[in-house]
């Protein structure tokens, strides 16, 4: 199943017929493995990767540094729930360091994240400070280079 997910992961378009050339199972088995990988959530989304730049449209991303009081009982994971809940947030992420917890931010310009930030997220009872630093240009995107050609890291075959 490991196989399988390998090559989800790079391409969440390859059919089940060619899975299993690659993995060497019938059709069949392929279908009813990511049926249950699906099933078991460890197939979770289906995902483009968009450059959206180059498809004519501005977006404008932030990795926001948060501190904040963890509840009793519930640990960082309630605020944590609080703030994922918002339509801009990307990604959010626990950390260890400086500060606690990663926020991505998406938006259409730095005004509207600007907004986000002093009007939702800073506001939290739970939030004690932020720091916002703006994405000025994304190179890879999930493990996809954005910018150039990818280096083909084949080795030559020679006679």
């Amino acid at each position: 199943m490991k196989e399988i997910l390998k090559i989800l992961e790079q391409d969440a378009k390859v059919s089940p017929e060619k899975i299993a050339t690659m993995v060497g199972l019938s059709v069949e088995e392929v279908k009813e493995k990511i049926s249950e990988l699906e099933k078991k959530k460890a197939i979770i989304k289906y995902r483009t990767v968009v450059d959206w730049e180059k498809a004519g449209e501005e977006v404008v991303y932030a990795f926001i540094e948060v501190k904040v009081t963890p509840e009793r009982d519930h640990g960082f994971d309630a605020v944590a729930s609080r703030i994922y809940r918002f339509p801009e947030v990307h990604s959010l992420y626990l950390m260890a360091g400086d500060y606690d917890l990663s926020v991505v931010i998406e938006g259409k310009s730095m005004k509207e994240i600007a907004y986000f930030v002093a009007e939702k997220l800073a506001p939290l009872e739970q939030v004690q400070s932020t720091a916002t630093h703006f994405v000025l240009k994304r190179y890879k995107v999930d493990g996809v280079i954005l910018e150039g050609k990818e280096e083909d890291r084949r080795l030559p075959i020679t006679p």
